[in-house]
């Protein structure tokens, strides 16, 4: 089923930032949309297909996502920066009634995407504004399937997000068969990456967890370029979903595992 944007609703100024926030079509479908937060383009939607994810890390956490539990089972899923939806709206289309939460920085940003882009009806999605850490620091006993953090890009991170003890709490909250899938944005050298790996990697021996994945485009892993790089960890990964992350792309597509991340990340750092 499509959902027609109101047309009315076409932009809003952000009050955290002071960027302009802009929906506009995407040109390519009928029901495609592009999220513009500063004249950049931040997040894509097609309403009529939510399972349409064009953004190439994007998929590779949706494919991390599928792999959680069976097919078409709900997850519960805590998405700290969500941009216009996309992943929430995909878990709603692949395993309807999954509970959800978004955090959000941006005050405005939440209510202005559900409205130019309204979510399929039965969404059981909870909106939080504020900071993904304190936010988290206030979810005393909630645990996750699966938590995404998608605030990163490059040296411009948040330092109290980009940390091993962050990392710490976050896998403190994912159920015993949970993940914790990480986006990281970063410049030629992948140097912050790098970072992040270990520090997640750090994160996860401290609680006993296994160690930390890697999932990216195989031409960015080869000359270090720029890019987006997709961390995983948590108790809910099985090695043999390496095989599946790997066939689902996009391609070309390179997954390393723990050794192999620790490995690369400790000859970039």
């Amino acid at each position: 089923m499509a959902f027609t944007p109101a047309p009315r609703v076409r932009s809003v100024q952000l009050s955290g930032s002071g960027l302009a926030a802009r929906v506009s079509p995407d040109g390519l479908t009928e029901h495609g949309w592009w999220l513009e937060i500063g004249g950049l383009v931040q997040s894509h939607v097609d309403l009529a297909e939510p399972t349409t994810i064009r953004h190439e890390y994007l998929r590779r956490i949706a494919t991390v996502l599928d792999g959680c539990r069976a097919p078409g089972r709900p997850l519960s899923v805590l998405h700290l920066g969500a941009g216009a939806l996309t992943l929430p709206r995909y878990v709603q289309a692949t395993r309807p009634g999954s509970p959800q939460v978004v955090v959000e920085i941006e005050r405005e940003l939440p209510d202005f995407v559900a409205s130019a882009l309204p979510l399929a009806p039965g969404t059981d999605l909870e909106i939080v504004i504020g900071d993904a850490r304190e936010a988290l620091a206030g979810m005393t006993g909630a645990r996750f399937d699966a938590i995404v953090l998608d605030v990163f890009s490059g040296l411009d991170s948040p330092a109290h997000l980009a940390c091993t003890e962050f990392y710490a709490e976050a896998l403190d909250h994912l159920t015993e068969a949970g993940l914790l899938a990480v986006n990281v944005g970063d410049e030629p050298g992948l140097r912050f990456w790098a970072g992040q790996a270990l520090a997640l990697a750090e994160a996860a021996e401290q609680a006993g967890r296994p160690g930390v994945w890697t999932l990216a485009d195989a031409t960015l892993l080869e000359r270090f370029g720029e890019g987006n790089l997709v961390l995983v960890a948590g108790p809910g990964i099985a090695p043999e979903q390496a095989e599946a992350w790997l066939a689902a792309g996009p391609h070309p597509a390179a997954v390393l595992d723990p050794d192999e991340t620790e490995d690369l990340a400790e000859r970039l750092a």
